[in-house]
């Protein structure tokens, strides 16, 4: 990739250029706004979601609308690259470069070589969706909503926040690591037998298995949680910093630093500790 150069066609360079106005002017109508909204009432709702419960059953359906969204525009974009020229341009050349990337790291770190090819699937997939979210999430100005704590809708902003990351629900996060410990000890009955998964458990002896059985248990609420932290923490974060400031590029660079900097970091560490629990599963 030293070599590799990114250029964008005329198309390209139009919507960014509009994008990018965009971006200014509703930067500077939130500043306005903010000018003659108090304290108060701009931190009050701060972190609250928008929480229906139906019959017990507590969910937050911006999480659920935003996350189908990252889903659906994913599988366009696969449907577009799904065909790959025997002589790449220059985004299918760095398409290949990532993916090649990801793939060395995986065939590196797995032991059992027939898991390679499923372990890179599962780790491109959540770095791909996990950075989706963050970036819309953390960057990209869109729709809000402030409810009460009954569910009923107050208030929905348009433009004047951030689109809500699935990634900022730990609900989404907890799911996600769940999943990477569950499949990496399937993967481990797979290729070591039943037998020899079981008596992992009671590694070196059999007074150990408290203690395996906590660190195995501790795995997803880690992972899920550091992912958690530092995106919805890092929101609140960009949102008072914004406030405190009032200086017009002050909000954007914050945005691009915790949304676009910050979120792929995070997709891309959320990514490779699922392949490192996966390898020492195997290992």
């Amino acid at each position: 990739m030293a070599g590799l150069k990114i250029t964008f066609s005329k198309k390209e360079k139009i919507f960014l250029s509009i994008f990018i106005a965009a971006y200014i002017v509703v930067a500077i109508l939130n500043i306005q706004q903010l000018k003659k909204t108090p304290m108060e009432e701009i931190f009050g709702g701060l972190g609250k979601r928008w929480i229906v419960d139906i019959n017990g059953f507590r969910f937050n359906p911006m999480t659920i609308m935003v996350g189908a969204g990252i889903a659906v525009l994913l599988i366009l974009i696969a449907y577009r690259l799904r065909r790959f020229e025997l002589v790449p341009n220059r985004k299918q050349a760095l398409i290949e470069s990532i993916l090649e990337t990801f793939y060395e790291i995986v065939d590196e770190s797995i032991p059992d070589k027939r898991f390679v090819k499923p372990t890179f699937v599962i780790a491109t997939t959540l770095f791909l969706f996990i950075a989706f979210s963050n970036v819309i999430g953390g960057a990209v100005p869109g729709i809000n909503v402030v409810a009460a704590e009954d569910g009923s809708i107050q208030k929905i902003t348009l433009f004047s926040d951030i689109w809500p990351a699935p990634t900022g629900d730990l609900n989404t996060n907890l799911t996600y690591a769940v999943l990477v410990l569950i499949i990496s000890h399937v993967f481990a009955i797979r290729s070591k037998g039943f037998k020899e998964w079981l008596k992992t458990w009671f590694y070196p002896n059999p007074v150990m298995f408290p203690i395996n059985l906590i660190g195995e248990l501790a795995k997803p609420i880690s992972h899920s949680l550091r992912l958690f932290g530092n995106i919805g923490g890092g929101a609140i974060l960009v949102y008072i910093l914004s406030y405190m400031t009032k200086y017009f590029f002050a909000p954007i660079v914050f945005w691009g630093f915790f949304g676009i900097f910050v979120g792929l970091v995070q997709a891309f560490v959320f990514s490779m500790l699922a392949v490192a629990y996966i390898s020492s599963q195997l290992s």
